[in-house]
């Protein structure tokens, strides 16, 4: 067995934490014949290729926030990659290729997201409380935003970034004492200020504004459920409700994208499948693999082309971490393009 140095102890501490938290490989069919029926139709998505095996420091292997940039590549992160092995990953879709973009010995990235503000690639790191950011081809590493809000860390899952550049982010935080402690946190496009929009919250998750920018949708890990927050002008909050119940069974809600009739996508931890709802609340459908393929459990994430409806969705387990595309029921925009 591998000696590790006590940074990777504590990066793997964080990730078994992560994986708690909703971005792990549950094992089980928590769907079956009587979820697909109440589900609307099945969508059946087909293998694209292999990026990443299970690797022995970590013992797993999680592929999330993949994202278009503006050359056409599609941007994936792998949340368990050790140090030395590719933890930002680009993705060449036509020709089925990939290669490392940046790796560190530190990071635990859970999502991908490029400003439309200043184009850098941003990365949230679970582990350390961190926004980082990159230049669009995977140098000039720089802390964009670390340290307390409100007096408590952050463990940053997902982000989404309003069309001044602000970010919006869930803070994953778990329970302690049985009472929630997640929160949806807003970052000025500077990386000077940090305020709460909604605390109390179940291990948030995903997160992605609606088709018209006028609030955010986010998920509830550890309550499958959907919330959104309405939004003023300045970003505050006007109201919160719960929008839609996710009925998992034993899968959990991981994130969210949104394509430009305002469809929601829903990742299903600990089911490597996808659940999609109209703005309504309506189970429109769900996005399967195919029967033969085995060892995946978790379709965390998906990115639909801008402009187009090619989706490909990351997904992980056992047997490796894969894309696997689909067709997505409107087009891609911002809001499904990452977080």
């Amino acid at each position: 067995m591998q000696r590790l140095s006590a940074r990777s102890l504590s990066v793997l501490a964080a990730i078994g934490a992560l994986i708690l938290a909703g971005c792990g490989t549950e094992s089980g069919d928590p769907g079956g014949e009587a979820a697909s029926a109440s589900a609307g139709r099945t969508i059946r998505a087909q293998k694209v290729m292999q990026l990443t095996q299970v690797h022995d420091e970590t013992g797993m292997t999680l592929l999330e926030g993949p994202v278009f940039g503006e050359d056409g590549g599609l941007i994936v992160v792998d949340v368990t990659a050790p140090e030395g092995e590719p933890k930002v990953i680009r993705v060449d879709v036509a020709k089925k290729t990939s290669r490392t973009l940046h790796t560190d010995g530190r990071g635990a990235y859970t999502s991908a997201q490029f400003s439309p503000y200043d184009g850098r690639l941003y990365l949230s790191d679970f582990a350390h409380g961190e926004i980082v950011s990159l230049a669009p081809g995977g140098g000039d590493p720089r802390t964009f935003f670390s340290g307390e809000v409100d007096g408590a860390p952050m463990n940053p899952d997902d982000i989404a970034f309003g069309q001044e550049g602000d970010l919006y982010v869930s803070d994953s935080r778990g329970l302690t004492g049985g009472k929630a402690h997640g929160r949806v946190v807003r970052i000025d496009r500077e990386g000077g200020g940090a305020t709460v929009l909604a605390e109390d919250l179940a291990a948030p998750n995903g997160i992605s504004f609606d088709a018209d920018y006028r609030g955010l949708w986010f998920s509830e890990l550890t309550e499958n459920r959907i919330s959104y927050l309405r939004l003023d002008e300045k970003g505050g909050v006007t109201s919160r409700h719960t929008a839609i119940r996710v009925d998992g069974g034993l899968a959990q809600t991981d994130s969210i994208a949104v394509d430009a009739d305002g469809n929601l996508y829903q990742g299903l931890h600990g089911r490597a499948a996808m659940a999609v709802y109209d703005r309504h609340g309506e189970r429109l459908a769900t996005v399967e693999l195919p029967s033969r393929a085995e060892g995946l459990e978790s379709a965390t994430n998906v990115a639909i082309t801008p402009g187009g409806t090619k989706a490909y969705m990351t997904v992980s387990g056992p047997a490796g971490g894969y894309l696997y595309s689909f067709d997505a029921l409107a087009e891609g925009v911002r809001q499904s393009n990452g977080g």
